[in-house]
């Protein structure tokens, strides 16, 4: 099978395509047959080598956590899923999804509803669950809070706006002009130029200041988050972590980042907001599988709306 490799970290230049062996199924694993798979910013810092203290040693690498597909194959174990189903799988950090083939777990593998395109799938877990853990989790979203979304119009952020809406929130959306169009259309009350307003000098105060590009420190914000305020960073560092535990035993506004945390629960809760039109999924771009590298120079721009897919086609 043809899959995107990496054997050595570095720039896009070194993804490569190869001819490897097609993975065989463990007894609870399912081979799928790969559609589409999401570029998230986390595959390119393991590409850089920024993870390199969290993975294995071993090369080549094959990149790639969540991808849809449909069964090929099951593992003599395999109890609720059947060679032909259409489905969603996640990988986590070990990757394998930038290839025509993968095995999954059953207990990470969700049938996909009609309804949800193999693109649209592809971009549920990372995207779709961060902004729903961050909004929920963290920043222990009501009805009728103010929230702001920093970074509004890229793949987690066009999903924390809508997620927002959904849980009744009032939404106000920080990006460039040429997006706002689009974050309109996401359903945001409010929407602000980052090049032409600086939010955090802004009068208006917010129970939730979601950080979906991480340029902002929780001190730079302190000034528009309301007295219980919690400001919630999705890009995990030491500083934040540092903030973080001193506003913890401190009364008053918070600082919270985290790291996703996979669960089968929170997808269905966001597929099913995909399938019942509650949220749309926003693709800016697709990339053939052999145009891997282009695909993350693209993503590593930051500037995509909303998210980038690539389709595999056999």
């Amino acid at each position: 099978m043809k899959a995107a490799i990496i054997k050595k970290y570095g720039g896009p230049e070194v993804i490569t395509i190869a001819d490897i062996p097609r993975p065989v199924p463990g007894p609870k694993e399912v081979l799928i047959k790969i559609h589409a798979v999401s570029i998230n910013p986390v595959d390119w810092k393991i590409r850089k080598g920024n993870l390199k203290m969290l993975l294995n040693k071993k090369f080549p690498k094959i990149l790639g956590i969540e991808f849809s597909g449909v069964i090929e194959e099951t593992g003599a174990d395999v109890k609720n899923l059947k060679k032909g189903q259409r489905v969603f799988a996640g990988k986590g950090y070990e990757g394998g999804g930038y290839a025509e083939y993968a095995v999954a777990d059953e207990s990470r593998t969700v049938v996909l509803p009609d309804n949800i395109s193999f693109e649209e799938a592809s971009t549920m877990a990372v995207a779709g669950m961060t902004a729903l853990q961050g909004l929920r989790n963290k920043g222990k979203i009501k009805a009728g809070m103010d929230v702001i979304v920093n970074g509004a119009s890229g793949g987690v952020g066009t999903y924390a706006v809508q997620i927002a809406k959904v849980l009744g929130a009032k939404v106000t959306a920080v990006c460039s002009a040429r997006n706002f169009d689009l974050v309109k259309s996401l359903g945001a009350d409010v929407i602000i130029d980052y090049k032409e307003t600086d939010f955090t000098r802004l009068p208006k105060k917010y129970n939730i200041v979601f950080d979906a590009v991480g340029y902002r420190s929780f001190w730079q914000t302190y000034r528009v988050l309301k007295k219980r305020g919690i400001y919630v960073n999705i890009s995990p560092s030491f500083p934040l972590y540092i903030t973080s535990m001193i506003t913890r035993l401190n009364p008053g506004r918070k600082s919270k980042g985290f790291m996703l945390h996979p669960d089968m629960d929170d997808l269905r809760e966001v597929m099913n907001m995909i399938a019942t039109k509650k949220i749309k999924v926003i693709i800016d771009k697709t990339f053939p599988l052999e145009k891997m590298a282009e695909a993350h120079s693209y993503s590593e721009t930051e500037r995509a709306r909303g998210k980038i897919v690539v389709v595999v086609e056999h």
